[in-house]
Formats: structure tokens, C-alpha cells, sequence
């Protein structure tokens, strides 16, 4: 199954009283669908999954699959740092539609690359559905090496691609070379959506694209089209709106950013934090640059 260029990696929208707040939810999945987004991943590190139960993840997976009705493919995150709970969690998630898994590096407990290698085939084994590793050594204090990567692509078929956020652009060009040409590498980071696709990635699994999806589509027709003078011109632009959309723990800031576009997102779940009225104030003036400055490019897509 193809996830298109650009995945976003969805919030939860909660209710002042820490309850997920569905109706809100599935108006974000519209405005994603009419703004970019290629595929949707249900219950990444962006929801907020580590404070939600094992209810709420299922029901969140099975909600959007029902929302979403086969307009763009759904991903489950359904990995854990045990593999056991992730067969479980993958098992619902089939159950309930999705059209792929995403399963990050196991935490915490920080296996080898023996380790990590048998979790995912393990789970790999469990299902049909496609898989995509997600490699974030920054959060979960372990690097999925290439080799290991290369390895599980050549030897489990339904081990597809890799969403790669450890920022590390050798490591994803030593994937790229080495693997086959069905088996797709996607940024975890936004700011390296263009620098990955120049050396052959496939796309990102994003945060901005709730906001400025259609900028990003534009940033990756104008480098397919061998327009790189205007990519290069939206990827500078993105930038310092990226810097300040990691500036607080993701995902306060594209929550509060949301608000922006009149979405109820603003409450997070502790331990995360509302951003302070200085941090919002700051967001604010890179967002209207940002906003004067794609007026320019946008332009381009009329002329």
C-alpha cells in the first residue's frame, strides 16, 4: 500500500475534563484530508498515546477508520516497548480497518539490535497488514542501525518502509542504497522533509502538515517537478515555523497552532503543558512572517 509523501502524525483533541473529545476529532480528520495529508497515523508519539489507556488507543484507531472511510490510508501506532502488548495492540487495530501499523523502537528497557530485530519480526509474523518502523532514538534512547533496517526489509515482506527521526541523513542515505526500491525511508522531522527527498526518501511523517500541509505538497511537487528554486524557497520558509513548532514538548505548540485555523485542541494532558502566554506570544510572530511569506510562494501555484 502506497502512504503518499506526507503522513501526519494526528492529535488527540481532549475536553476540559481530559476526556478525548470525538466530534472535535473528526473535524481534524476532515480539515487533514482537505489539506494535504496522504494518510493519517492514528495514536503516534503527536496523540499523546503514553496518557492514553488501552480503551482509548482502540477506540481512537477504530473511530478513525470509520471517519476517515477509505479516503486516505489510516496507520495504527501500535508499537510498545513490549511486544507482546504491540501483538495485542495489532491485533485490534486489523480488527478495526486500519491499512497499516506503525511500530516505534522499544523504550526504556533499550534492546540490542538482536533485540529490536526479533520484536519486530515477531510482530511482523502476527499480521498482514504493512508495517512502518519508527526509529526516534531521542525519545526512546535506542537507534534502529541501517543494518538492522536493511536486514528486516530484505527478510520480512510485510516491513515496508521506516519513518526515520533520528535526524541522521547518513543513516537514511545508507537505508536508501541498500534496500529495495518497494521499501520507502520518510523523515520524522519536518525540517528535513526537502534535504531527505534529495537524496531519495520518500516523504514525511509530519506535525506541521496539520497547518501547512498544502505548503508542503507544493515544497515536494515543485522538487518533482525539477522546480527547485521555489522547493528550496517553501523549505526555507518552513523553518523557523518548524523550530517553533518543536520549541515546547510536541504537541503543545501544533495544538496551540491549531487553534489558529479555530479548532478546539488547546488542552493537553499532563505531564505535558499549555504553552505560557510569552511562549504563545512568540509562536504568534513566527506565524505571521511564516503567513507573509508563503503569500509569496503560493502565488506560484496561479501563475
Amino acid at each position: 500500500m502506497d502512504f503518499g509523501r506526507i503522513g501526519t502524525a494526528m492529535i488527540t483533541p481532549f475536553k476540559k475534563d481530559g476526556t478525548i473529545n470525538y466530534p472535535e476529532l473528526e473535524r481534524i480528520i476532515n480539515h487533514l484530508i482537505d489539506n494535504g495529508t496522504d494518510s493519517i497515523i492514528a495514536c503516534g508519539t503527536t496523540s499523546e498515546n503514553p496518557t492514553m489507556s488501552t480503551e482509548e488507543k482502540i477506540e481512537v484507531v477504530r473511530f478513525t477508520v470509520e471517519k476517515v472511510a477509505g479516503r486516505v490510508p489510516v496507520i495504527a501506532g501500535t508499537g510498545d516497548n513490549e511486544t507482546a502488548y504491540s501483538i495485542m495492540m495489532t491485533h485490534k487495530a486489523e480488527e478495526n480497518g486500519a491499512n497499516g501499523i506503525m511500530l516505534v523502537t522499544p523504550y526504556y528497557n533499550k534492546p540490542n539490535q538482536r533485540g529490536m530485530y526479533a520484536h519486530f519480526e515477531t510482530i511482523a509474523k502476527e499480521t498482514t497488514l504493512p508495517i512502518m518502523l519508527y526509529n526516534v532514538p531521542g525519545r526512546t534512547g535506542a537507534n534502529i542501525l541501517a543494518e538492522t533496517t536493511i536486514a528486516l526489509s530484505k527478510d520480512v515482506p510485510n516491513i515496508t518502509c521506516i519513518k526515520e527521526a533520528s535526524g541522521n541523513l547518513d543513516q537514511m542515505g545508507d537505508i536508501i542504497e541498500n534496500v529495495d526500491s518497494d521499501f520507502f525511508v520518510y523523515s520524522g522531522d519536518d525540517g528535513l522533509t526537502l534535504p531527505l527527498l534529495a537524496i531519495g526518501g520518500r516523504g514525511i511523517i509530519s506535525v506541521a502538515s496539520h497547518v501547512v500541509g498544502k505548503d508542503m505538497q507544493q515544497m515536494i511537487r515543485a522538487f518533482e517537478e525539477g522546480r527547485h528554486q521555489e522547493a528550496a524557497q517553501i523549505h526555507r520558509a518552513l523553518l523557523p515555523l518548524v523550530r517553533a513548532l518543536f520549541a515546547q514538548p510536541n504537541p503543545s505548540p501544533i495544538k496551540y497552532a491549531m487553534t489558529k485555523l479555530g479548532f478546539d485542541t488547546l488542552d493537553v494532558r499532563m505531564p505535558m503543558m499549555e504553552m505560557l502566554p510569552e511562549e504563545k506570544a512568540a509562536f504568534d510572530e513566527i506565524w505571521n512572517t511564516y503567513q507573509a511569506k508563503a503569500e509569496q510562494f503560493r502565488a506560484l501555484q496561479t501563475n
